[in-house]
């Protein structure tokens, strides 16, 4: 438990104290979100002061490893505003992200933040591609950062032969996921054929291929 408190801490930190937050500058000191408020903001709008509690503050969901069934062997952990409504307006969030032997935590972006993830067990393989088209990869272990800009495609991947954790930390409140295959392969309603076929120069019979195999994962 201590370890994890200092890794928190330290994660934190370089959110904290970045010169720049992607999400609006708060205007009073708390403005808890209120989800049940049927007004569409960019963000939440606020719980009136006198409804407000300590628990709109706390979230203990990151607090141990996740159950993974996923197939690509990952599970993400959000404790953004959607689980600690009192992170609104405060530009600050925090991930948990654990990983089976071999688990894959896919190719995919943050809109709306820059990531850096800290790792709390195990080894991991990771990287980010630019606009350039440059891959920056590096393998990481416990103790240790890695930043992934704002907006670039990154990947973790646990190469080694027992589970790995991280902590990730957001300078936003919600700083959203765009899973690249997903995406691409998954939307509703679906993209057309041609545009799959063409972008990726392969039949329709492969693109419906992974289509159906992406239907299934979760």
């Amino acid at each position: 438990m201590m370890f994890l408190r200092i890794s928190i801490i330290i994660v934190l930190s370089c959110i904290i104290t970045s010169t720049r937050a992607y999400d609006p500058d708060a205007l009073q000191d708390l403005c808890v979100a209120d989800k049940s408020h049927g007004t569409k903001l960019n963000g939440f709008p606020c719980k009136e002061t006198s409804n407000i509690t300590a628990s709109d503050f706390f979230f203990a969901g990151i607090s141990k490893p996740a159950v993974i069934n996923s197939t690509m062997g990952s599970a993400v952990t959000g404790a953004n505003v959607e689980k600690i409504p009192g992170l609104n307006t405060l530009s600050v969030s925090l991930a948990r992200i654990d990983y089976a032997p071999g688990g894959l935590n896919p190719p995919h972006t943050h809109p709306r933040a820059t990531e850096v993830v800290y790792v709390l067990e195990g080894e991991l393989e990771v990287g980010f591609i630019t606009t350039a088209n440059k891959l920056f990869s590096k393998t990481i272990k416990i103790g240790e950062v890695f930043v992934f800009p704002r907006g670039l495609v990154h990947f973790q991947k646990n190469n080694g032969k027992s589970p790995a954790s991280v902590l990730s930390a957001f300078n936003s409140q919600l700083p959203g996921t765009v899973s690249v295959a997903a995406t691409l392969f998954a939307a509703e309603p679906a993209l057309p054929e041609d545009v799959l076929t063409k972008t990726f120069q392969v039949g329709s019979k492969m693109v419906d291929k992974i289509k159906e195999r992406l239907a299934t994962k979760k």
